[in-house]
């Protein structure tokens, strides 16, 4: 029988934890002492906590099953579901709150930034953000912070409305919209990007119905190792974008002339999701066309970190203080809505890790 040649991934992944059944992950992030917390957001799965705390191998509701119980969708002080979460360089693990369960329009209360003391496990500030800057079509999706300023910059994602970048100061609770529906926040359709996943066009599929195309924008985001500049790319585009985080913070400067800041910084090597950032400067982008998480390189080169087909999807990572990238895969690509009604997904999802020899970005 002959052998013949195959495909030689390189990178080598390490399983930190399957989801053998419940909810599909995507943020994850690691404490400076090691705890890791993963969080599902509700997309149709039955979600029992949205924000956990992976503890002897099972998934514990954090930071209480009381927090994790909302009231309603427009709860100003419980999670309603959400979508990423971030241990900032103090510490202390952040949630950022969509508001938007199988997003919904956002009503005001239920989009909102909530800041844990990993001392005391208790919730310590709540920013909730207002009607004019978490619109009804907003999707907060991912975040990252310069403690440095006490700022956070978060995406809006949204596939129904404005993208843009968020800025929050972290003492007053004052947030506002940067690059406001700017092109570069904005996700690209065909012809100008056909998007592959698993041999396939990814596009929205309803049953019975003409494919559409997926219109996801800013999602990913990363912050440079000097605090400089912000990083971020729309959900559907190979290419990534950054703009100076100081026109970001500058509330007297005109969105337009920030706007005009903006740098294209040329094309990743396919569509990503997370993005993140390591304190040698080099950039990461997973790649959910090519199941892979991809490094830029100080000088501009880029590479193939890891390279899997386990990373069906690979959607969040997270620099560790261990030394280690942190990435979920979900298999957001083979939900229902995709896949013309049939919910093709897979048991486990799964949290991998890979080394990479470097630390988190601590701005502080």
């Amino acid at each position: 029988m002959t052998d013949y040649p195959t495909d030689a991934p390189p990178g080598e992944l390490e399983l930190v934890h399957s989801f053998d059944d419940g909810p599909m992950p995507t943020g994850v992030s690691v404490s400076h002492t090691g705890r890791i917390f993963v969080n599902f957001p509700k997309w149709g799965d039955e979600v029992p906590a949205t924000v956990v705390e992976l503890k002897g191998g099972h998934p514990v509701p954090y930071p209480s099953e009381e927090l994790n119980r909302p009231r309603s969708d427009d709860d100003p002080e419980r999670l309603v579901s959400v979508q990423s979460i971030v241990v900032d360089p103090a510490d202390r693990l952040w949630i950022l709150d969509t508001g938007s369960p199988l997003m919904q329009p956002v009503k005001p209360g239920g989009s909102k930034l909530v800041c844990v003391d990993l001392q005391t496990d208790t919730v310590v500030k709540s920013i909730v953000f207002a009607a004019d800057v978490a619109l009804p079509t907003t999707y907060v999706n991912d975040v990252r912070f310069d403690l440095r300023h006490g700022v956070a910059y978060v995406t809006d994602s949204s596939d129904q409305g404005p993208n843009g970048i968020i800025v929050v100061d972290l003492e007053s609770g004052e947030a506002w919209r940067r690059l406001h529906d700017h092109p570069s926040t904005k996700a690209l359709t065909p012809p100008e990007l056909t998007p592959v996943v698993e041999g396939r066009v990814f596009a929205e599929r309803p049953p019975d119905s003409p494919a559409k195309p997926v219109t996801m924008g800013s999602d990913g985001i990363a912050i440079s190792a000097d605090g400089e500049r912000l990083w971020y790319c729309p959900l559907l585009s190979r290419r990534w974008y950054s703009v100076p985080t100081e026109a970001l913070r500058d509330r007297d400067r005109p969105d337009a002339e920030v706007g005009e800041l903006v740098r294209d910084e040329g094309d990743k090597g396919g569509a990503a999701d997370g993005l993140e950032t390591d304190d040698r400067g080099r950039f990461y982008a997973t790649n959910w066309e090519h199941d892979a998480v991809l490094r830029r390189l100080p000088d501009g080169t880029m590479e193939t970190l890891v390279h899997d087909p386990r990373l069906l999807w690979p959607d969040t990572m997270s620099v560790a203080t261990d030394g280690y990238l942190y990435v979920t895969a979900n298999q957001l690509q083979r939900q229902a809505k995709y896949q013309g009604g049939e919910d093709r997904r897979q048991y486990p999802y799964s949290l991998f890790r890979v080394r990479i020899d470097a630390g988190p970005v601590l701005l502080r």
